[in-house]
C-alpha cells in the first residue's frame, strides 16, 4: 500500500472562483434583461452598452463561472478515480491563476469593445493565445494524472475528461485562426459562408464539449456518490458515450438552416441533431435510474433534488435541440426568443443546477463538517426552479409571438405587421417576467453563497487529504483472456484517447474542409466589390459595439423575409467579410439589405436617439459615436494590407490612398447631414461654443459616426433589389 494525499486546495480554489464569477455573471445577465425594459439605463456610457456587455455575460456564465466549476469537478474526482494525486502542483495553480487571469482580461477588453464578435469565441488573438496554452496545461496535468494512476479501469467520467480535452483544443485552435492587425486587434482567416461554418462549428460544440460532456462526466461520479448507488446501466454508458461524441460533432450547421451555407452541409447538420436525441437521452436515462431505490431521499436532500432537475433540464434540452433543427421547426424558432428560452433551460437547468448540487456537496466534505442550513439549500431550490421556470415560459410564448407575427399576412398579400417595432412592444410584458424569473435565480445563488460562508465557518481548514493505494503493477499489453474489446480500452488510455480523436475528427473533417477547399461551394458575384477605407471601418465600429447581437444580415428565401427586408442573400455576397455577421438573434431588424433604405440623416438621428425616430423602440443611444472627438483612421492602411493578406483585392494603390479615399466619402456623408435643419443649427451652435471657449473643433466628417453610416449605407446594394420600405 502507498500514502499520498489528494489535492484539495485547488479543487477549493475553482469552486470559489466559480460561485464568485457565477455571481457576476448573473447580476451582468439580469441588467441586459433590465435593458430591455429601460434601454437608455446606462445612457452614454459605451461600455455599460447593451452590445459590448453581452459578450461578457456569456463569456462570465460560460467560461467563469461553469468552466471554474468544471474544473473543481474534475480534478476532485480525477484523483480519487485514478487513485492518485494530481501529476502536478505547479500545473494545477498555473491552471488556476492563468484562467482567472484570462477571465479578467475578458472583463476588461469586452466592455472596452475589444472582440471579434464571434459567438462564444469573442475575445482578441493574445487571449486565444493564452486559453490554448492554460488549456494544454490543463490537459498535461491531466494526461499525466491517468498515466500514475494506481487505479488500472478508466472509470466513465475520465473517457468524457478525455474527449473534452481533446476537442475544445480542436475546436478552439481550427475557430480562432485570426491574422493580426495590432495588439488587440484581428481578422479571422475564414470569410463570409466559410467563416459562418467553422463557427458554428466550434459554437454547437462548445456546447457540446465545455458544457455538456465534461458535465456528463461530473454526473457519472457525482451522483452515484450523492445517492450512494452505482451508476444504473455501465452497457448504456458506454453507448452513450461514444455515440454522443461521434455524432455532436456534426450537428453544428443547424445553427445555418435556410441561410447561404450549401443544402449538402445543412442536410447533414439536421440527419445528425435528430440522430443526437438517443445518445442525449440514454445518458438521461442512465442518470435518473442511478436514483432507483432512493427516491423517498430526493424529496429531503437537497442535494438530490438539484441533480434530479439538471439532468431532466439536460434531457428537456437535448430534446428540444434535435426539433428545433428540423427545418419545418427552424423556420419558425430561429432568430426568435424561443432559442433564447431553449439556451437557458440548458444554462441554467442543466449547468447551474448540476454546480450547485455539486458545491451543496463538496464544501461540507472539504472542510470536514456538515452543510449550515438544509433549509435554506431547499429553499435556493425551489426558488432557483420558480427562477428558470418564470425565466423560460415567457421567453416561448415570446417567440411564438415574434414568429407568428413576422410571417402574418393581409389578404392583400402585405404584411400584417410591416412595422418590425410593432411585434418588440407586443412582448415588453415576456421580458418583464423574464427579469423577474432571472431575480428568482439570483436570489437563489445570494443564499448559496450565504451557506456555503456559514458551512466554511463552522467546519475546518481545507486541507490536503491523507489517502492509500496499492501500487499498480505493470499493465499487460494484450488482452487478457476472455476479455471483451472495451474493458481493454477502459485500461489503455492512448489506445482510448487515439480512438475518441478519431471520432471527433471525422465530422469536422467531413463538412469543414469540401466547404473551405472547394471553390464552386460559394460561387462569386462579379458585382459585389471590398469595403471601402471609410466602410472598413464603420464595420469595425459595429463589431466594436455589439450590434450583431441584436440584428442579423442574413435574408432567409421565405416569403415574409423577401417582402420586409428586401432579395434574399446569397453566398458570393459575402466573400470579403472577415469575420461573417450573420448574426443569431432579430431583438432588431435584419439589416442586410439596410443600404439606401433610409438617408444619412435618419440614421445619424437614429443613432443618436432611436425613441425619437422610433417611439417604444428598446434600441440603445450610442451618443459617443459623436463625441468631439476624431475617428482613429491610423490603423486603416494596416487593416486593408491584412485583408489583402486574406484575399480581399486591395490594390497597393487603393492601401496607398486609403486616407484621400476615406477624406472624400466622410465630407460627402457630412455634406448629406446638412440637409436636416435641426442638425445645421446644432451642428454650428457646438461649433460657435468651442469657438468662444478656444477648444478645438473637430468636423462631423472625422467622428465615428459618420464611418458607421458609411457602413450601414453600403449594406446589400452590391445587389440592387427593390427598395422595401
Amino acid at each position: 500500500m502507498q500514502q499520498f494525499y489528494y489535492d484539495n486546495k485547488i479543487v477549493k480554489k475553482f469552486l470559489y472562483a466559480s460561485i464568485l464569477f457565477g455571481l457576476v455573471g448573473m447580476l451582468v445577465g439580469l441588467l441586459l434583461a433590465v435593458f430591455f425594459l429601460f434601454p437608455n439605463l446606462t445612457d452614454g456610457v459605451s461600455f455599460l452598452s447593451f452590445g459590448r456587455l453581452r459578450p461578457l455575460h456569456t463569456n462570465a456564465v460560460i467560461f467563469a463561472f461553469v468552466g471554474n466549476a468544471m474544473f473543481a469537478g474534475v480534478y476532485y474526482s480525477l484523483q480519487r478515480l485514478l487513485k492518485a494525486r494530481m501529476f502536478s502542483n505547479f500545473l494545477s495553480n498555473l491552471h488556476f491563476w492563468g484562467w482567472q487571469l484570462i477571465i479578467v482580461a475578458a472583463a476588461i477588453t469586452l466592455p472596452l469593445g475589444y472582440t471579434t464578435s464571434k459567438e462564444y469565441a469573442e475575445l482578441e488573438w493574445p487571449i486565444d493565445i493564452a486559453i490554448a496554452l492554460i488549456w494544454v496545461a490543463f490537459g498535461i496535468n491531466m494526461i499525466g494524472t491517468i498515466l500514475k494512476r494506481r487505479e488500472r479501469h478508466l472509470y466513465v467520467a475520465i473517457w468524457f475528461y478525455i474527449a473534452t480535452f481533446i476537442t475544445v483544443a480542436v475546436l478552439h485552435i481550427f475557430n480562432s485562426l485570426e491574422l493580426p492587425v495590432s495588439a488587440l486587434k484581428s481578422y479571422s482567416v475564414y470569410a463570409g459562408v466559410q467563416d459562418a461554418l467553422v463557427q458554428w462549428w466550434y459554437g454547437h460544440n462548445a456546447v457540446a464539449f465545455f458544457l455538456t460532456t465534461p458535465f456528463l462526466g461530473m454526473m457519472y461520479y457525482f451522483v452515484p456518490k450523492a445517492a450512494n448507488r452505482p451508476v444504473y446501466s455501465y452497457r448504456l454508458s458506454i453507448i452513450h458515450f461514444w455515440s454522443l461524441i461521434f455524432i455532436y460533432i456534426w450537428a453544428g450547421p443547424h445553427h445555418l438552416l435556410y441561410s447561404t451555407l450549401p443544402d449538402w452541409a445543412q442536410n447533414l447538420g439536421v440527419v445528425f441533431s435528430v440522430m443526437l436525441i438517443a445518445p442525449s437521452w440514454g445518458g438521461m436515462i442512465n442518470g435518473l435510474l442511478t436514483l432507483r431505490g432512493v427516491w423517498d431521499k430526493v424529496r429531503t436532500d437537497a442535494v438530490l433534488k438539484f441533480f434530479v432537475v439538471a439532468i431532466t433540464g439536460y434531457g428537456m434540452a437535448t430534446f428540444e435541440g434535435p426539433m428545433l433543427s428540423l427545418k419545418n421547426v427552424n423556420a419558425i424558432a430561429h432568430f426568435t426568443d424561443w432559442i433564447i428560452a431553449h439556451v437557458h433551460v440548458g444554462a441554467l437547468a442543466w449547468n447551474g443546477f448540476l454546480i450547485f448540487g455539486m458545491i451543496y456537496w463538496l464544501i461540507p466534505r472539504l472542510t470536514k463538517t456538515t452543510l449550515y442550513s438544509d433549509k435554506l439549500a431547499n429553499f435556493h431550490f425551489w426558488i432557483g426552479t420558480l427562477g428558470i421556470v418564470l425565466y423560460a415560459l415567457p421567453m416561448y410564448v415570446a417567440g411564438f409571438t415574434q414568429a407568428s407575427m413576422w410571417k402574418q399576412f393581409k389578404p392583400d398579400g402585405t404584411l400584417q405587421y410591416g412595422n418590425f417595432l410593432e411585434t418588440v412592444t407586443q412582448i415588453i410584458p415576456m421580458y418583464w417576467l423574464r427579469a423577474v424569473g432571472g431575480t428568482f435565480y439570483l436570489i437563489g445563488m445570494l443564499v448559496l453563497i450565504y451557506n456555503v460562508i456559514k458551512t466554511v465557518k463552522q467546519g475546518s481548514e481545507v486541507e490536503d487529504e491523507l489517502a492509500e493505494a496499492p501500487e499498480l503493477t505493470k499493465i499487460t499489453a494484450g488482452r487478457l483472456k476472455g476479455e471483451k474489446f472495451h474493458p481493454w480500452l477502459e485500461r489503455r488510455p492512448i489506445q482510448l484517447t487515439l480512438l475518441a480523436t478519431v471520432a471527433i475528427l471525422i465530422g469536422g473533417i467531413i463538412q469543414i474542409i469540401p466547404t473551405i477547399m472547394v471553390k464552386s461551394n460559394i460561387p462569386t458575384i462579379a458585382a459585389v466589390k471590398p469595403y471601402t477605407p471609410l466602410e472598413l471601418q464603420g464595420r469595425d465600429l459595429y463589431i466594436r459595439e455589439g450590434c450583431v447581437g441584436c440584428h442579423s444580415q442574413m435574408i432567409r428565401p421565405f416569403r415574409s423575409e423577401v417582402v420586409r427586408y428586401g432579395d434574399y442573400s446569397k453566398s458570393g455576397e459575402y466573400v470579403y467579410d472577415h469575420p461573417f455577421l450573420w448574426g443569431s438573434k432579430r431583438t432588431g431588424p435584419d439589416l442586410h439589405r439596410e443600404g439606401g433604405k433610409y438617408n444619412d440623416n435618419w440614421h445619424f438621428n437614429h443613432m443618436w436617439s432611436p425613441q425619437s425616430i422610433s417611439p417604444g423602440s428598446i434600441m440603445p443611444a450610442y451618443k459617443w459615436l459623436f463625441d468631439n472627438k476624431a475617428m482613429d483612421y491610423s490603423s486603416t492602411e494596416a487593416k486593408m494590407k491584412a485583408m489583402k493578406t486574406l484575399g480581399v483585392p486591395y490594390t497597393d494603390a487603393e492601401i496607398a490612398n486609403a486616407k484621400v479615399s476615406i477624406e472624400k466619402q466622410s465630407s460627402t456623408i457630412e455634406k448629406n447631414l446638412y440637409n436636416d435643419p435641426d442638425f445645421v443649427k446644432s451642428y454650428e451652435a457646438s461649433k460657435a461654443k468651442a469657438a468662444a471657449k478656444g477648444e478645438a473643433f473637430v468636423p462631423m466628417k472625422d467622428r465615428e459616426i459618420v464611418a458607421l453610416i458609411a457602413y450601414l449605407q453600403r449594406l446589400g446594394t452590391d445587389i440592387k433589389v427593390k427598395n422595401t420600405k
